[in-house]
């Protein structure tokens, strides 16, 4: 099973996607012998190529929003003990 065809979602497949619906489209009856195989398996490998690329660029993301997170936190701790001292 694979993910909605939508070619506006899959930019990097959009080419086999293309191909894979116009098999479905030409061959009919065929499709449900093997005659799109290949294109499906070309597909899947795709997908899971994005899927790796987007995990990777998700990670990194929350890398970043986690060290600036971390660095606020830091500058909020610090204003709390100067503003803790000033009045003691």
């Amino acid at each position: 099973m694979h993910p909605p065809l939508t070619l506006h979602r899959h930019p990097m497949c959009a080419e086999i996607i293309e191909e894979f619906q116009k098999c479905h489209a030409d061959h009919p009856v065929k499709k449900f012998f093997g005659e799109c195989t290949d294109l499906k398996i070309k597909l899947d490998r795709c997908f899971r190529q994005e899927k790796a690329l987007k995990r990777k660029a998700n990670f990194e993301q929350s890398k970043k929003l986690r060290e600036r997170l971390q660095a606020f936190s830091i500058e909020i701790t610090i204003l709390v003990e100067r503003k803790g001292q000033l009045l003691v």
